[in-house]
């Protein structure tokens, strides 16, 4: 079997995942997809047959992440890139959520990432070489009122993914934390779990933040076919960005974070610095 690079990606048959595996099978790559039912198998593996295989996997599954990798790399052969593309997204108030919803929150968006991490490292280790995409969201880095678990657990994310990347670039694996703006993905409809609102002293700044999200969705501005090829053009790279933002509107507004975050610094810099000894 002749293909370029062989790309195992999470959450393959929706959002980002599914758009990526359009966008790399059309670039010569071979593609090993993780969905959660033979429904979504089938119709991801008559994409391309014989050129995208479709595995059953919960990224919340932990003990079982371990096993499906062994059987891909035994089966298909060696792994180049892991893309953990499987997430969601959280929409509540804070004190309206319940501590559950943040926990499933991260198990999915961190923890499963991360498991898939542990599993593919030994032997992209043991190659020395390998590249792992986590695409997390400019929700790292800036936020809204209404999302703060899938904020934290896409901050939990970027941390993680700037730590590893210290950590392995001596074993010639790359990381890439992707953070992509607003992009016609189905992240704001079927992908967003709302917690249910019950307080009013809310309402005021709450209310038109998730119309305006509800109107805009599938409206966006970013087309995820060119986000895939981004994200390809980074696998692609001599030396891979270790932080790649994806939209103008993320480039705008983290822009504008790290404005106001410089500004906030050098307004108390006198105190920060009255600590030391």
């Amino acid at each position: 079997m002749s293909y370029r690079k062989s790309l195992l990606i999470t959450g393959a048959n929706s959002g980002f995942g599914l758009a990526l595996t359009h966008e790399a099978l059309a670039a010569g790559h071979l593609v090993i997809g993780t969905v959660r039912n033979e429904e979504a198998r089938a119709g991801l593996e008559a994409l391309a047959p014989g050129k995208v295989f479709g595995r059953l996997l919960d990224v919340t599954d932990f003990d079982a992440i371990p096993g499906v990798v062994a059987e891909i790399e035994a089966s298909i052969g060696p792994l180049d890139v892991l893309v953990n593309s499987a997430g969601y997204g959280h929409e509540g108030i804070l004190e309206e959520s319940p501590l559950g919803a943040m926990r499933r929150q991260f198990e999915v968006n961190v923890f499963g990432a991360v498991a898939m991490i542990q599993a593919v490292l030994p032997a992209m280790r043991s190659r020395r070489r390998g590249h792992i995409l986590n695409i997390t969201s400019m929700g790292g880095y800036i936020t809204l009122p209404g999302i703060a678990f899938y904020c934290g657990s896409k901050f939990a994310l970027e941390g993680i993914s700037d730590a590893l990347g210290k950590e392995v670039e001596g074993f010639g694996i790359a990381v890439t934390a992707v953070a992509p703006g607003s992009f016609r993905t189905d992240w704001a409809g079927r992908s967003m779990v709302r917690s249910p609102r019950s307080i009013a002293d809310y309402d005021a700044l709450f209310d038109p933040v998730r119309q305006a999200r509800q109107e805009k969705s599938g409206k966006q501005l970013g087309d995820p076919a060119k986000a895939a090829q981004a994200m390809l053009a980074a696998i692609e790279a001599p030396v891979p960005p270790r932080h790649l933002l994806l939209g103008s509107d993320a480039l705008g507004l983290v822009r504008q974070k790290l404005s106001a975050l410089e500004t906030e610094i050098n307004h108390w810099e006198a105190l920060t610095r009255s600590t030391d000894g």
